[in-house]
């Protein structure tokens, strides 16, 4: 039994789309349609006085753009926000201490630094940052890069002393941690005024773009594979073991090695200490996760750990009685400014540009997804320069480079915080504990700290899951997730990240050298052309060919172009010319067995054949002189003309070499052309032309044109009428074209 299934009375007729004009060529578009506005060219002391002019609005405008914290600050509700940023600030500072002492551990300066730089950059974002959620301070990856620097400028084996026993002969070699901390410091400081100079001088120049190159599969494989050198680095603090650290190529190994060759001098009193404090924050963070929504804030298991193994330690006195490693000398107070070493500077510059461009990628990635989910905007331009101008003049306070926290970030804007208001709150918390309490934290385990440190890296390792997901998205970005992965594991952070950018690069490179190349075909009774190959609807136009090549043509793919062009078309010029070559031989070849047969025949005839093989064209040559065209008058009514043999050799000679008598190149792709692109277009028409194949070009854009026009494109066998600003444009005109006459009936 058939079902009717009648239309809803209230569904909307369908919108149409009619349009009826004439087919339109370049020529007409450009002479008679479009008429471009006339400017005249400024000359470059305009364009400085435009660039340079100045009036009060415009140094408003300076002002407010270099100090962002004045447009909103005026108006900043009270009674909205400030309970909120001051929830935030406090939740954010309690946070941030035990990271800065952890992570002062990873760029391998004295704990007491941590601490420094989570309060002098914060304060001073507050004033020049654009974000109103991020959390700037101390990070994970950051923190490494500056240690690897530290470690290689400063190694353990520039500072050991050898002492003798007493009396007796023997020797023992000990490292002078003192002067070894000072020079790591020196080296650090350094290290951070240079990122600090490269960041602002980059956003003064409006290099805020530079971003874009750290794709987001570089920049995850990346910071995972910093997540494993973190962990392996923190496993002789866990297991309260000495071993050297090591930098540049191979440093994960080299670490996991000396760790697991000295593993039997583990220290079992650090080792319960550091899994215990592994376990309280992997519970208390599970536990903020599954009811954030029920939590007024989240609970700071940080600074939990940090005091209760702070005052076990110094209850059980663990230093003393059981070996653990402490943070040990915590000076109350800020150190006073002092200028950087800058003889240190040019062993630094190609670490200094990797840590400005990795700090400043996941600051401005981060704050872009806060600034969407609230409503405002991020200028990246101003984000560099108060990273910059953060790392440059906190350098001078004894303070290493820092950019944004993921885990901070996201409890200072889940615990409320609407403004920088709560970074300002959480840098007054660091300087409470620097200036009164800091001699507290002495007796804190480093297993501790190391603790925190790995548990932390769980939102990092989790990042993992990227390898499947991009295994059924992009083959191509799952290739750059690797490579930036396994090259900064092997390699060392900063080769890493400069074979994985070079990577990257490449991979452009690649897509562009194998664009996706098809033919299209038209929608039936429609005015869409798509792919042949992939839609049933989609019927190729007789004798025509739409060739769709999803890149731009330039000098390092024009040639592959081409070849796809000829390729997917199926017609190639330089076979065609050989085919018509081999018919001229032939021709020409029983042309001359004809004329000998009839010189050698005693009967004379009537009537000889003369074929002009060059012109392509037939003479009946009649005994008396005259040339004569024999016509019939058909049963129709119809005049047709009479065939002879030499009309069936001229027929064969000047019949079509292929099926295919118009190519139509889709431009709409195409962004842009070079003059190496627009000579090889030209060639290629030339080449068809010489084989009775028009080649048309359409969808090209008016920047294109534009471009086509500067490279003199439009001379010789190309012309703008060649030219259609659609694709249906170039067929109805082709069709047309090609169209056989109409012979008018004879009455």
């Amino acid at each position: 039994m058939e079902q009717h299934v009648t239309p809803c009375e209230d569904a909307p007729p369908p919108l149409m789309y009619r349009v009826e004009r004439p087919v339109f060529d370049e020529a007409y578009l450009h002479t008679q349609l479009l008429h471009p506005r006339e400017r005249s060219p400024k000359t470059i002391r305009q364009r400085l006085a435009q660039q340079l002019h100045c009036s009060s609005e415009r140094a408003k405008a300076i002002a407010l753009s270099f100090l962002p914290i004045l447009t909103w600050l005026p108006s900043y509700p009270v009674k909205e926000y400030l309970f909120g940023d001051l929830v935030s600030g406090l939740s954010t500072g309690v946070m941030q201490l035990p990271q800065g002492l952890a992570y002062a551990m990873l760029a391998a300066v004295p704990p007491v630094y941590g601490l420094y730089s989570s309060f002098y950059p914060v304060l001073l974002y507050t004033f020049f940052g654009t974000s109103r959620h991020i959390s700037i301070g101390t990070f994970a990856v950051i923190s490494l890069m500056i240690g690897g620097v530290v470690v290689r400028e400063a190694p353990d084996s520039m500072f050991t002393i050898q002492a003798l026993n007493g009396t007796s002969t023997n020797t023992t070699v000990f490292i002078d941690t003192e002067a070894r901390d000072a020079r790591r410091v020196h080296v650090a400081v350094v290290l951070t005024t240079l990122v600090g100079v490269i960041q602002l001088v980059l956003g003064l120049l409006r290099f805020g773009f530079v971003a874009i190159y750290l794709t987001e599969p570089l920049v995850r494989g990346f910071t995972t594979a910093a997540a494993v050198h973190v962990f392996i680095s923190q496993l002789k603090y866990l297991l309260g073991i000495q071993t050297p650290r090591f930098s540049g190529p191979l440093s994960a190994l080299n670490s996991v090695t000396a760790v697991f060759s000295d593993i039997t001098s583990t220290n079992v009193t650090t080792l319960i200490v550091g899994v215990v404090c592994m376990v309280v924050l992997y519970c208390v963070k599970d536990l903020n996760e599954r009811f954030k929504k029920k939590l007024p804030v989240p609970i700071p298991g940080e600074i939990i750990v940090v005091m209760v193994s702070t005052g076990i330690s110094y209850g059980l006195s663990l230093s003393e009685n059981y070996q653990v490693d402490v943070v040990r000398t915590i000076p109350s107070g800020l150190l006073p400014p002092a200028i950087p070493d800058f003889s240190l500077l040019p062993n630094l510059v190609t670490d200094s540009i990797a840590i400005a461009v990795v700090g400043f990628s996941m600051g401005i990635s981060l704050a872009k997804i806060f600034a969407l989910k609230h409503g405002y905007s991020v200028d990246g331009n101003q984000e560099l320069i108060a990273l910059g101008l953060c790392n440059f003049v906190s350098s001078f306070f004894h303070t290493f480079a820092i950019t944004c926290s993921m885990s901070r970030s996201l409890v200072q804007e889940s615990t409320g915080g609407n403004t920088q208001i709560a970074g300002l709150l959480a840098s007054m918390v660091v300087l409470l504990v620097v200036v009164a309490i800091g001699f507290v934290f002495q007796p804190l385990p480093q297993t501790a700290l190391a603790a925190i440190i790995m548990v932390n890296l769980l939102g990092m390792f989790k990042q993992f899951r990227d390898i499947p997901a991009l295994w059924r998205t992009s083959k191509i970005e799952l290739a750059i997730w690797l490579v930036a992965f396994v090259a900064s594991v092997l390699l060392g952070l900063d080769l890493g990240l400069l074979v994985a950018l070079g990577f990257a690069i490449l991979s452009v490179i690649y897509r562009t050298q194998s664009p996706k190349s098809v033919i299209l075909g038209q929608v039936l009774d429609t005015g869409l052309y798509c792919d042949v190959d992939e839609y049933e609807k989609a019927a190729e136009c007789t004798g025509i060919k739409i060739f769709h090549s999803n890149s731009s043509i330039y000098f390092a793919n024009s040639d592959l172009y081409l070849n796809a062009l000829k390729e997917k078309t199926g017609v190639d010029p330089v076979h065609l010319q050989a085919i018509r070559k081999a018919r001229k031989r032939k021709l020409k070849k029983e042309s001359a067995e004809r004329e000998s047969q009839n010189h050698k025949s005693p009967r004379k005839m009537s009537a000889v054949v003369k074929l002009d093989v060059e012109l392509g064209v037939t003479h009946k040559v009649v005994a008396g002189g005259s040339s004569q065209n024999h016509l019939e008058v058909q049963g129709n009514g119809q005049v047709a003309e009479s065939h002879t043999e030499s009309d069936s050799e001229e027929t064969r000679f000047l019949e079509p070499l292929c099926p295919i008598h118009t190519l139509i190149l889709d431009w709409t792709p195409v962004n842009f052309i070079d003059s190496v692109g627009a000579k090889a277009i030209k060639l290629v028409i030339k080449e068809y032309a010489a084989v009775d194949v028009c080649v048309f070009i359409a969808g090209c854009s008016r920047t294109l044109l534009a471009e086509l026009r500067t490279l003199q494109f439009f001379t010789g066998v190309a012309t703008p009428e060649m030219v259609f600003p659609t694709i249906h444009d170039a067929v109805l005109h082709c069709r047309r074209r090609t169209a056989p006459p109409t012979i008018p009936a004879i009455q």
